[in-house]
C-alpha cells in the first residue's frame, strides 16, 4: 500500500477526500508493525491482532472496513498454527464477509467487494481444481484487477460518490482499487 500511496491518493481524490492512500499506507504499516515480531502459534490471534492494529491507527471508514476483514479472517482462524495452500480462498472470503458485514454493502455497489469478490470466487476455483498456490494466486489478482476496471460501469451507492448518483458511474471506485492491490501482493508472495 505504501508503493501505492500516491496512486490511491490520486484515485480518492475524484470520488472522496484523497486520504485513501494514506489511510491505506499507514494502516498496513500499522498491522504489519504489531505481528512483525509475534511470538504466537497462533494464526487467528496473529490476524485479529494485525486488525486491531490497523483500527487503532486508522479509524477512518476503509480503515475500519480493512480492520474489520482482518479481524473477522482472524475469528475463522482461531487456534489455526498453519495455513495450508487450500486454506487461502477461506481467508480471503472469511476478509471478504468481516468488510461486508461491517460495511453493509453489497457486490455490485462500487465498493471494495466489488475488486475482492472475483478474486475470492477464483481462488475457490483453483482450490477446487488443486491448482497450485502461485496460480490460484495469478488468477486472483487478474480477477481483482478486472473486478476494480468494472467498476466503472457501475453507480455508487456508498460514501461520497454516491452524492453523483449517475455521473458516478464512470468514475474507477478507490475501494476496488485496494482489493486489486491487496491481490496482487498476495500473487507476489506465493511467486
Amino acid at each position: 500500500m505504501a508503493e501505492n500511496r500516491d496512486y490511491l491518493i490520486e484515485l480518492d481524490s475524484v470520488v472522496g477526500d484523497g486520504d485513501l492512500g494514506l489511510t491505506m499506507s499507514d494502516g498496513f504499516e500499522a498491522a504489519y508493525n504489531a505481528v512483525q515480531n509475534f511470538n504466537e502459534n497462533d494464526i487467528g490471534k496473529l490476524l485479529y491482532t494485525a486488525g486491531k492494529a490497523m483500527s487503532t491507527a486508522v479509524p477512518s471508514t476503509m480503515g475500519t472496513l480493512m480492520a474489520s476483514g482482518l479481524m473477522n479472517a482472524g475469528k475463522i482462524f482461531k487456534g489455526a498454527a498453519e495455513i495450508e495452500d487450500t486454506d487461502v480462498a477461506r481467508l480471503f472470503e472469511a476478509y471478504m464477509n468481516g468488510v461486508s458485514e461491517r460495511g453493509k454493502a453489497k457486490v455490485g455497489e462500487k465498493t471494495f467487494l466489488d475488486g475482492i469478490y472475483p478474486a475470492v470466487e477464483s481462488l475457490k476455483k483453483s482450490v477446487s481444481e488443486g491448482e497450485t498456490l502461485e496460480n490460484s494466486a495469478r488468477k486472483a489478482a487478474a480477477a481483482a484487477e478486472n473486478g476494480f476496471k468494472n467498476t466503472v460501469t457501475m453507480i455508487a451507492v456508498h460514501g461520497r460518490a454516491a452524492t453523483r448518483g449517475e455521473a458516478s458511474r464512470i468514475l474507477q471506485d478507490p475501494g476496488a482499487a485496494v482489493a486489486m492491490l491487496l491481490m496482487k501482493a498476495f500473487y507476489n508472495t506465493a511467486k
